[in-house]
C-alpha cells in the first residue's frame, strides 16, 4: 500500500511511539497523573514535560490546554470566548463552520477568492468577538493570510483564532490569540490535541467535572497520549527543514508526471504536501478501484461518504462535475520518491484509460 493521505491523518513517528511506551506499560506508568502519590506525580511530570514540547509550537506569551483533538480545541474556543458575533472563511473545517453556526450565534462567512485564498483586507462586520481562519486548508493546501487577518481582527476589536491543524510543525505560528492542533496530523498519536491560548485571555469551560487542565477540561489526562504528542511536536520542530525540502522533492515530481491534470487552488500560498488535482470527467470512484492499493482522498476524511460537493471546491467556484472529479493526493515524512513516481504513473494510467 501507498499511502498519501497525510492529510486525512499521518503515520506514527517511532521516536512518538518509543515515547508513549513508558506510559503503557505493567509497571506504574499507568498512573493517573492528577493523584498525590509517587506514581500519580511521576505521570503528572511526564504531563508537563509534553507540555513544555508541545508549547514549542506556538508564539510564546500563552498556555497550552490538553484536548481530546483539534475537533474539541475549536469547540472550546469558540463556545469559551462566549461571542455572539463571529466571522469565518468560507473553506474551514466543519469543526469551525458547524461551531460557529451552533448557539445562535450571528456569523459572517468570509469568501476566497478563485485560489482558495481570503483576502488579507477582508472587511469584518462591526460587533464581531471572533474571527476565525485556517492556517492551511486541509482540502486543497492553501496558505492563507492569517497575520494580516489577525491584525485586521484586533482592528475591529474581535480576537482571532486559528485553526493550525495542517500546519503546525511545519510553518511559523501564527500571530493569533487561539491557536488549535492535532497531534496526530504531525506524526503524534491520535485522540490528543491542543488549544494554545494567548495570555490575558480568559475562557468558559466546554467540559465540566473535576477542574482538570486549569478549569477549562475536565477528565483524566493520559500521559501516554501527552508524551507521544510532546515527541512528535518536538520531532517536527527539529526535523522542519528536512521535512520541507523533501516534500518539496516529492511535489516536483508529482506535478511533472501529473502536468495534464488541473490544480486546484494557489499553486503558490500552499502547503506543497497537499496535491489537489482534478481532470474534466474523471470517475473518482472508479479510479479508486482501479488503483485500490494507494491511499489517497476525494476530499476531506471528515466528510468522506456525505455524497455532496466539497464546500472547498464549491467555495473556489468550481461546479459540482468539477468539485467531483477532484482527487487529494497527501505526503510527507515517511514518503519516498519511488512511492510518489510510481503512484503518480499508476494514478495517470488508469485516468486515461477512462478516456479511451
Amino acid at each position: 500500500m501507498i499511502y498519501l493521505d497525510y492529510q486525512a491523518t499521518t503515520p506514527l513517528a517511532p521516536e512518538a511511539r518509543a515515547a508513549m511506551l513508558r506510559w503503557l506499560g505493567d509497571d506504574d506508568g499507568f498512573a493517573n497523573p492528577h493523584s498525590p502519590h509517587r506514581p500519580g506525580r511521576a505521570a503528572a511530570a511526564a504531563v508537563e514535560a509534553a507540555r513544555a514540547e508541545v508549547a514549542g509550537l506556538f508564539p510564546p506569551g500563552g498556555r497550552v490546554i490538553f484536548t481530546s483533538g483539534a475537533t474539541e480545541a475549536l469547540n472550546l474556543a469558540i463556545h469559551g470566548v462566549g461571542a455572539a458575533q463571529v466571522a469565518v472563511s468560507a473553506i474551514e473545517h466543519a469543526a469551525v463552520l458547524d461551531t460557529a453556526f451552533a448557539g445562535g450565534r450571528r456569523v459572517q462567512v468570509l469568501p476566497v477568492d478563485p485560489h482558495g485564498l481570503v483576502a488579507a483586507d477582508a472587511w469584518i462586520q462591526a460587533g464581531t468577538g471572533l474571527v476565525a481562519v485556517m492556517q492551511v486548508n486541509n482540502e486543497i493546501g492553501t496558505i492563507q493570510p492569517v497575520d494580516a487577518l489577525a491584525a485586521a481582527a484586533r482592528d475591529a476589536g474581535a480576537l482571532f483564532l486559528c485553526d493550525a491543524v495542517q500546519g503546525a510543525g511545519k510553518l511559523a505560528p501564527p500571530d493569533a490569540d487561539l491557536i488549535a492542533v492535532s497531534a496526530h496530523k504531525l506524526h503524534g498519536p491520535k485522540g490528543i490535541g491542543a488549544l494554545w491560548v494567548r495570555d490575558g485571555i480568559d475562557l468558559q469551560p466546554l467540559v465540566h467535572g473535576g477542574g482538570q487542565e486549569q478549569g477549562l477540561r475536565s477528565g483524566t489526562l493520559s500521559p501516554a497520549l501527552c508524551a507521544g504528542f510532546g515527541a512528535a511536536a518536538k520531532l517536527a520542530l527539529a526535523r522542519r527543514g528536512e521535512d520541507t525540502a523533501h516534500v518539496e522533492a516529492l511535489w516536483a515530481k508529482a506535478r511533472d508526471i501529473l502536468a495534464d491534470w488541473t490544480l486546484n487552488g494557489s499553486a503558490e500560498q500552499r502547503w506543497h504536501g497537499n496535491l489537489n488535482l482534478r481532470r474534466p470527467g474523471l470517475d473518482v470512484a472508479r479510479l479508486m478501484s482501479e488503483c485500490r492499493d494507494i491511499a489517497f482522498s476525494a476530499g476531506s476524511a471528515c466528510a468522506s461518504g456525505s455524497g455532496r460537493p466539497s464546500h472547498v471546491l464549491s467555495a473556489i467556484g468550481l461546479e459540482p462535475g468539477a468539485a467531483k472529479s477532484s482527487v487529494r493526493l497527501g505526503f510527507g515524512r515517511y514518503t519516498s520518491l519511488r512511492d510518489i513516481e510510481d503512484a503518480c504513473v499508476r494514478l495517470n494510467e488508469a485516468a486515461l484509460s477512462q478516456e479511451h
